[in-house]
This record gives C-alpha cells, structure tokens and sequence, in this order.
C-alpha cells in the first residue's frame, strides 16, 4: 500500500466504506486525467451509474470492461444489434437497453469528437480552461452536482449526439476524471491530486 495514502477513515473523504470504493478514491477519483481511452470508460460509467450507486459501478468494472472491449471507442463504435442482445444477457452488467445503445452511440460520437479536435482530451478540457477546478469543501453538503461548466459541457456533448450526459452525470464525469477535485480539505488527496 503507498505510504502517502491514509490507513486512517477520517484522513479521507467519507464516501468511500470498502476497499473497492477506498482503492478507487484514494488512486483514481480526482486525479487529472489525459487518456482518451479511460476518459470514454469514465464516460460510459457515469452514464450506466445513472439512478444507481457508484459502488453498484465499480463492482462491475471489470465486467464492463471485458463486455466493452476494454472500453476501446473504435471497437465499441462498431458494436450492432448481436452486440446490443449479447450485453442484454450479460447478468454482470447493468442490462439496460438504453444504456447500452448510449455505450454505442457514444464511442461513435467519441470519435467525432477526437477527428475534430485531435483528441478527446484536447476537447474536453477546454471546458475548464486547461486546469482543474479546485473547490474548498469542507463537508459533504458543500459539495455541488451540477455547475456552470457541467451545464456547458453537457449540452455541447447532447448536440454531439452524445446520450446519457446530462448536466448532474457530466458533473460527477468530470470529477471522476480530475477536471473538478471536490475531496474535502481535510482529505490527503486533495493536496496530493493537485
């Protein structure tokens, strides 16, 4: 276990209660992201988060990932009805259609966006300016769902044709991927993911 990361619950933010949950805080949540392959797998587990817990989500990643073909878009964009119905059977995701064509849908739309802009990243983080946003929470009540640039960026992705991207899950995309760091400032990660 990295030395740098707390053995100690009240050094973290109080979400995280297992080892899924705490190993994802304390590695992933938050951290600046540039990878145009885990940028979509976020992407597409935030959309198959909707009206579920996240906890439900992490504990089927890797099977999202062995479904998704390791969430590579341009595997994922060529993905038709035989695939649609395979991942329907498939009881170690989530079986919702919706969700499932959204997959689709988006690795199509993900591609777009990298032919247009050169990559997903270059895209995506101009809705930030370049450089994360760094909130002062101090409780979990402070911290928002939606904000200006979450309103922003999911209407631009909705007029990509992109689905499952409203404001709230685009919101919480983008904490996942370190566009927003929203630990609590009594978190150790929320100096170290700066």
């Amino acid at each position: 276990m990295n030395k740098n990361l707390p053995q100690d619950q009240s050094r973290r933010c109080p979400w995280p209660k297992n080892n899924l949950s705490i190993a994802y805080h304390d590695t992933e949540w938050g951290v600046p992201l540039h990878d145009d392959q885990k940028l979509f797998e976020f992407l597409v587990l935030d959309g198959a988060q909707a009206g579920l817990s996240w906890e439900t989500i992490l504990q089927k990643r890797a099977a999202y990932r062995r479904a998704f073909a390791q969430f590579d878009p341009q595997k994922v964009a060529r993905f038709d009805a035989n695939d649609v119905h395979r991942l329907l059977q498939d009881a170690t995701i989530i079986r919702n259609r919706l969700k499932i064509q959204s997959a689709i849908r988006n690795a199509i739309a993900f591609l777009m966006v990298q032919e247009e802009f050169g990559s997903f990243d270059t895209y995506l983080w101009r809705f930030v300016n370049g450089q994360p946003i760094v909130h002062h929470c101090r409780r979990p009540g402070d911290i928002p769902t939606r904000s200006r640039e979450s309103d922003m960026l999911s209407s631009d992705l909705k007029s990509r044709g992109f689905t499952f991207v409203g404001t709230t899950i685009c919101y919480a995309f983008m904490q996942a991927a370190g566009l927003v760091n929203d630990h609590l400032v009594r978190c150790v990660r929320y100096t170290q993911v700066q």
